[in-house]
């Protein structure tokens, strides 16, 4: 339709014509989304041969897997928020960073070790 021949169109005219492009509308939208949903699964899916294999071995070196590393145990600890701690490796915390500048020093952060330890060391050895 050429805008002429929609501008001589009345409201109820119009109106109804609206309504037809809404509903065509809504059905080519339904049936692009099942096109898109479906194509969507048959990308997620593993595919039979073997394909992505393939791709990935083609694709070059592949990172080697990265080493674990045991569970460092935190020797620093933020007095205002005990939560906040810092093993002592790696980049300096903010709030660290922040109370060395302002004067205090490294030890005033660091963690106590547990009474039992303590304990062991002081001189538990009556068995």
């Amino acid at each position: 339709m050429r805008r002429q021949d929609l501008e001589a169109m009345d409201f109820e005219e119009l109106w109804l014509l609206h309504e037809e492009l809404t509903k065509i509308l809504a059905e080519k939208i339904t049936v692009e989304k099942r096109e898109l949903e479906k194509r969507l699964a048959q990308l997620n899916q593993p595919d039979q041969f073997g394909e992505a294999e393939r791709r990935a071995a083609n694709a070059g070196p592949s990172e080697p897997p990265r080493r674990k590393y045991p569970k460092v145990v935190p020797k620093y600890c933020n007095p205002l928020r005990p939560t906040e701690t810092w093993s002592g490796r790696g980049k300096q915390p903010r709030w660290l960073v922040a109370a060395l500048q302002s004067g205090h020093t490294l030890e005033e952060f660091r963690i106590r070790e547990n009474d039992e330890s303590s304990d062991r060391n002081a001189g538990g050895q009556g068995h």
